[in-house]
């Protein structure tokens, strides 16, 4: 195809919006798969959904295997009544992995048996008219935060008269700012902003008419931020599996808030190399600015597949978030790298043929040779410190 790859940024866009706009965190994505489930339909896609949930969409290409796998979550963090307190409010747990410090002052929803009521997580001391410089050197973390709801109440009495009780859902408001210089400021980026990366790829891909040389299967899980991800979600056909999801823009870390930030490794290991390698090399063809990091803290769709035994390659491609499992923030110019960078991985022709068989002979296999490197600078010799070449 040589009609270059064009992503549509206000599709993009307008799909993060409405993705932020439905409540999804761990064990509440029932809304959150039937709005992907229908727009993948409206891209024309065959959807099929496992018992809990998570989607799988195949768009057909010229053979079925070794066909190829796009992942991204649905569920979000969120939060979970622990317990009903005697001053009418509720301690809270959290779902997946993030901070109480991020928490405080969040307005949020609570999912109760008689309906949604709106309500704010806050310190246990909250108030600096009360409190005086204590509001400044309490303990931070969840046992030292409760939920305050828009109701009466002033006693765990009241909270069961309400239909509130222990085990309801917390979804925190995402405030998304969508900023005129490209900048997105939002909880909840994670990874919402991949589903919407998918997606645009996807209206890319069936607006432009891009033939692939094998099926491509579109996944959506909804358990990942408590590392079940895509534990359920493959089929035997799929050889490989590229997840999307956010990178850690901190100090100490090679991720941008621009282009794609390939990651090479997290907290379960390496990614493939080949794999790894390909999409790497695709950035550098295609013009698609890259770099690349590894994190320490971190785990994917990609962890949970394998952990699961599916016995396929992975790789992780991310857009750089700043503040990640906080208050994130993304630039648009990454979502639309990583888009390009999903449409050309599917277009590209398949490298490693012996993979459309899930057990084979040596035949085929990879190698891994690389050749010895040669040093061709002298000491003596002056370097330009803005190209790395000789002066």
């Amino acid at each position: 195809m040589n009609e270059p790859i064009n992503i549509d940024p206000a599709y993009l866009t307008d799909r993060l919006k409405d993705l932020l706009a439905v409540a999804s965190p761990t064990g509440f994505t029932d809304e959150a798969v039937r709005y992907t489930a229908r727009e993948l339909e409206k891209l024309g896609l065959d959807v099929m959904l496992t018992r809990r949930g998570a989607i799988r969409a195949l768009r057909p290409g010229a053979a079925r295997r070794p066909a190829r796998g796009i992942v991204s979550h649905l569920d979000t963090l969120g939060a979970q009544v622990k317990a009903l307190k005697d001053n009418g409010r509720m301690e809270l747990v959290s779902i997946g992995h993030w901070s109480a410090r991020f928490a405080e002052g969040a307005r949020v929803s609570i999912f109760s048996s008689k309906g949604i009521y709106r309500g704010t997580i806050l310190p246990l001391k909250a108030s600096g008219h009360t409190f005086n410089e204590e509001v400044d050197t309490q303990p931070t973390g969840w046992p030292h935060v409760e939920l305050r709801v828009d109701a009466l109440s002033r006693h765990c009495h009241d909270l069961l008269q309400l239909g509130i009780d222990v085990g309801d859902i917390v979804a925190v408001d995402p405030q998304p700012e969508f900023l005129e210089n490209g900048f997105i400021v939002s909880r909840h980026l994670d990874d919402k902003a991949g589903v919407a990366i998918m997606l645009a790829a996807l209206e890319a891909m069936q607006r432009q008419e891009v033939a692939t040389p094998v099926d491509t299967y579109w996944l959506f899980t909804i358990g990942e931020e408590v590392g079940v991800g895509a534990s359920a979600a493959l089929v035997p056909e799929i050889a490989s599996l590229v997840a999307v999801d956010n990178g850690t823009t901190a100090p100490g870390q090679a991720s941008q808030e621009f282009g794609v930030t390939l990651a090479m490794a997290d907290q379960t290991g390496p990614f493939d190399y080949h794999l790894s390698k390909k999409l790497h090399q695709i950035c550098l063809d295609q013009g698609i600015p890259v770099q690349k990091d590894v994190f320490r803290y971190y785990r994917s769709d990609a962890a949970s597949a394998v952990e699961a035994g599916h016995d396929v390659r992975t790789a992780l491609i991310t857009f750089g978030v700043d503040a990640s499992h906080g208050y994130e923030r993304i630039h648009l110019h990454a979502l639309m790298s990583n888009a390009k960078l999903v449409v050309h991985y599917a277009m590209s022709e398949v490298q490693i043929g012996r993979d459309a068989e899930e057990i084979s002979g040596l035949r085929g296999f990879t190698h891994q040779t690389v050749a010895k490197a040669e040093q061709d600078l002298e000491a003596t010799q002056e370097i330009d410190p803005s190209t790395g070449g000789r002066g």
